[in-house]
């Protein structure tokens, strides 16, 4: 009788769950095309998909195109719009997880002062050091900075035995301050005719995306995106509190702690590639929650779609509010969500 009322149920949250992802896909394409197309030289759809199965075809697809629209749709527009999507993607994957295993719903990437880690490395290398490895140069010392801001909360959670999930979280907090009073002292010392180019990369921005980068952020979100979909049975359990998963035999604090090293990987190579968003991490995981349930093997998956549509059309926002200018992103993503968790607020107050 049991498995008679069963199998409805899992059949229409199969259901559900599928119509969901297949409404997402859409909707993604869809934003996808838009994001390609809008901007100060307005491209249509058509020409669009035109450029992208030519490249894939090498040629095949007749041209009907100027030289120049080509190069403004694949050069920049077709980068700049993938790594929105994977930015997008890695954030909300990152916040979802942090918010299982911290039980706090109000964690989200930068928790752990990784972003503030970002933000050193960045400084340093646009203020200090100057672009001694190229282009590379920014991302890389970004990334080393979060790397570096993570392991130092690492070493002063081991230090002051803060395993649990409340005094991670502090840690974080108190570390993140310590590196983002050293980065505004590199502020300071810097030149102040250059502090100038370091202000849009702190607001948020993807205009440096290039074809021959995007291959590092891609790489971390498929690698840490599906240890983080396999491990959903276990953030399942961390929810409930951490007695019920020592008793389930998973072992809590090193997995909090292995949790946190990936979200910061992901978190690290984002945020050097796209400067500090933020929202996205605290903001979608809880809206997807409301379509899809708590349930993490459906979490995950979908705060990563909704995640990268969302940035996709913060993007479209940056880049058409005050065109021919290009709005920090970050502004658009902080402006969005600040007023989408007060509503979410008010929601769960009167429900």
């Amino acid at each position: 009788m049991t498995a008679d009322v069963g199998t409805p149920v899992r059949t229409r949250r199969r259901g559900g769950t599928v119509a969901f992802v297949l409404c997402g896909m859409t909707l993604l394409l869809a934003s996808l095309s838009v994001a390609i197309s809008v901007g100060a030289v307005a491209v249509p759809a058509g020409t669009v998909w035109g450029v992208f199965l030519n490249r894939l075809s090498l040629g095949f697809v007749e041209q009907t195109w100027s030289q120049g629209r080509e190069a403004i749709v694949w050069d920049i527009r077709f980068p700049r719009a993938l790594l929105a999507m994977m930015v997008g993607a890695g954030l909300a994957l990152v916040g979802a997880s942090l918010q299982a295993v911290t039980r706090n719903p109000l964690a989200d990437p930068h928790l752990l002062g990784i972003s503030s880690g970002g933000a050193f490395g960045a400084i340093l290398a646009l203020l200090h050091t100057g672009l001694f490895l190229g282009l590379l140069t920014v991302p890389l010392l970004a990334f080393a900075g979060a790397l570096g801001a993570t392991a130092i909360v690492l070493a002063v959670s081991r230090f002051a035995d803060a395993t649990s999930a409340d005094r991670l979280v502090l840690a974080g907090v108190a570390v993140s301050f310590i590196v983002m009073a050293a980065a505004n002292v590199l502020i300071f010392l810097g030149d102040p005719r250059a502090t100038h180019t370091v202000v849009f990369w702190m607001l948020g921005g993807l205009g440096l995306a290039q074809w021959d980068q995007l291959i590092y952020p891609l790489v971390i979100l498929v690698v840490c995106g599906a240890w983080l979909v396999s491990r959903s049975t276990v953030l399942n359990a961390m929810t409930v509190g951490d007695e019920t998963a020592s008793t389930l035999g998973i072992p809590v604090a090193r997995f909090r702690l292995i949790v946190f090293v990936v979200g910061a990987l992901i978190t690290g190579v984002m945020v050097a590639f796209s400067g500090i968003i933020g929202f996205v991490g605290l903001m979608v995981p809880h809206v997807v929650r409301m379509i899809v349930g708590g349930d993490y093997r459906r979490v995950l998956p979908g705060s990563a779609l909704v995640g990268a549509i969302l940035l996709l059309w913060a993007d479209i926002a940056a880049r058409t509010v005050m065109a021919p200018e290009d709005m920090p992103i970050g502004i658009v993503t902080g402006l969005v969500g600040g007023v989408g968790f007060i509503w979410l607020l008010a929601r769960k107050r009167t429900a």
